[in-house]
């Protein structure tokens, strides 16, 4: 057990973390379907009368409704009051600490938000001639120049409109690539600790996803992969750092033996929240990546988007790359080029990209400068060692050695207990934690994949670490006490098995 004094050490066994269980969390909230009565409402329109008559189905035809839809009728309190208690049980990193690895969720400066939020910004309309709209094209490419000299490449797309939406791009480039050189190679050669959205991009590709193991340290070895390597490889995709939170040792190695065979090398940036600053990618041989601009550049993260994951490539890809592509003139003049680049794979979506989260990203590089974003990439690897080097006592620590930004755990002391990774991520949740990502990587049996970001400070992850450890304890003291968590949510445990099979995904009115 660890002997630091906190929140987690001072309660009973049951009792969650201060605020976890907050009035929010224990109200029992009904759908809206079920709140409201006929004909409630809280808009202010004018009276039926003002409205000319017209003929429902002479306007939109056989889309015309011919009952009135099925909606909550509703006041505006109540809708609101539905809403806040909802927000009120779920978690969110304004919350606590949200520990999990490869997602990468740290807390996002609201300076970023104001800066988003400003009006000549958040107000453009896409359709906006080039020369109204000269402020936010210049953002853009300074945006697009500043990840271009982080990560040592050439150019940068910012259309993606998600990391796996980047990865799809980079290897359509690829592609496009080698059909410009005479070739169609199809395999793509991918190592068990890459992320998980790799083997799916190849596929819409057309491309082979050809996967190889890693060796006993969680990293490539060259002689490892070299069986691998012929005429037919049309890129290796490599997350640096992998999923198992090291470092590749031999990528330039790596990416010299795929381009002697006419290959490329695709680098997964997902993890550039780890080197940015200390390594840049296309130093060590990287052709084409994509960047999570929630994982490193502090831009809002899931929930379908909107979302940016951007591509940095070499010159080599830039006559393919996707357009439009802002253009800064001689005279200074910034503008969409849709029409220079002949071979482009061209449209990645509607418009030109998630414009909110372009703004968020440059106000970040802008706030910290290169220093800050060393310091950033530079605290992310302190704290994930620091939390390896707390926790390896009373946990199994998968690859025990100086770790990048996310460290590996897993139940294998407490096989005997019948305690297992699900339940220890359960019972976090009653100390006001949210759980690390579990089972994944999957090299790692029943792994708890960590990663505490740089954004948390000591004190945060002195708690974690409090908590883990009396997890630790009472799974070999009272291991029903863990099997049973959480005790202090709203929900206890689900049946996830018939949440999955039989889902109600809508309500339906009462017989």
């Amino acid at each position: 057990m660890d002997g630091s004094t906190s929140t987690a050490h001072q309660h009973d066994d049951r009792a969650p973390r201060a605020g976890a269980g907050t009035l929010g969390l224990e109200l029992e909230t009904p759908l809206i379907f079920d709140q409201g009565a006929k004909g409630r409402h809280g808009a202010s329109l004018p009276p039926r009368s003002e409205f000319p008559d017209v003929d429902a189905s002479a306007r939109f035809g056989k889309a015309a409704r011919k009952s009135q839809p099925l909606l909550p009728e509703v006041s505006e309190p109540e809708a609101f009051r539905h809403f806040v208690r909802l927000s009120q049980q779920n978690f969110a990193i304004d919350l606590g600490m949200y520990p999990l690895g490869s997602c990468t969720m740290k807390y996002n400066p609201k300076v970023n938000e104001w800066a988003a939020r400003l009006p000549g910004f958040a107000r453009l309309h896409p359709f906006a001639p080039d020369s109204r709209v000269q402020g936010a094209l210049e953002l853009i490419w300074r945006l697009e120049s500043a990840l271009a000299e982080i990560c040592g490449m050439d150019r940068v797309s910012l259309h993606p409109a998600a990391g796996a939406h980047g990865e799809l791009a980079g290897l359509m480039m690829i592609r496009a690539y080698h059909e410009a050189q005479g070739r169609s190679p199809k395999k793509v050669l991918i190592p068990d600790t890459a992320h998980g959205t790799n083997p799916a991009s190849c596929a819409l590709n057309g491309l082979k996803a050809v996967p190889f193991p890693v060796d006993e340290s969680g990293i490539v070895f060259p002689e490892k992969l070299a069986e691998f390597i012929d005429d037919d490889v049309a890129a290796v995709m490599i997350t640096n750092p992998n999923t198992v939170g090291l470092f590749e040792t031999h990528i330039k190695e790596i990416a010299d033996m795929v381009h002697a065979k006419g290959g490329l090398v695709y680098g997964d940036g997902a993890n550039l929240n780890a080197l940015m600053g200390r390594g840049r990618p296309g130093d060590f041989g990287i052709d084409v990546m994509q960047l999570n601009l929630h994982k490193t550049f502090t831009t809002p993260h899931g929930g379908g988007g909107p979302g940016c994951g951007p591509v940095a490539y070499k010159a080599l890809l830039d006559p393919h790359a996707p357009v439009p592509v802002v253009e800064k003139s001689d005279d200074g003049h910034f503008s969409l080029d849709f029409d220079s680049r002949p071979g482009s794979i061209g449209r990645m979506r509607s418009f030109h990209m998630n414009f909110g989260m372009v703004v968020r990203a440059y106000t970040y590089i802008r706030e910290l400068g290169a220093e800050g974003l060393t310091s950033a990439s530079e605290l992310a690897v302190l704290n994930a060692n620091y939390l390896r080097a707390r926790l390896s006592d009373a946990w199994h620590v998968a690859y025990d050695r100086v770790c990048m930004h996310e460290v590996v755990l897993n139940d294998k002391r407490l096989r005997e207990t019948g305690v297992a990774t699900m339940d220890i991520a359960k019972r976090l949740m009653d100390f006001g934690f949210h759980p690390p990502t579990v089972y994944f990587p999957l090299v790692v049996k029943n792994a708890l994949l960590v990663e505490p970001t740089e954004t948390e400070t000591r004190q945060s992850l002195d708690e974690f670490v409090a908590a883990m450890n009396q997890i630790a304890a009472e799974a070999n003291e009272n291991p029903e006490l863990v099997k049973s968590a959480p005790h202090h949510t709203r929900l206890k445990r689900l049946d996830e098995a018939t949440a999955a099979r039989k889902p109600v995904l809508r309500w339906q009115p009462a017989e």
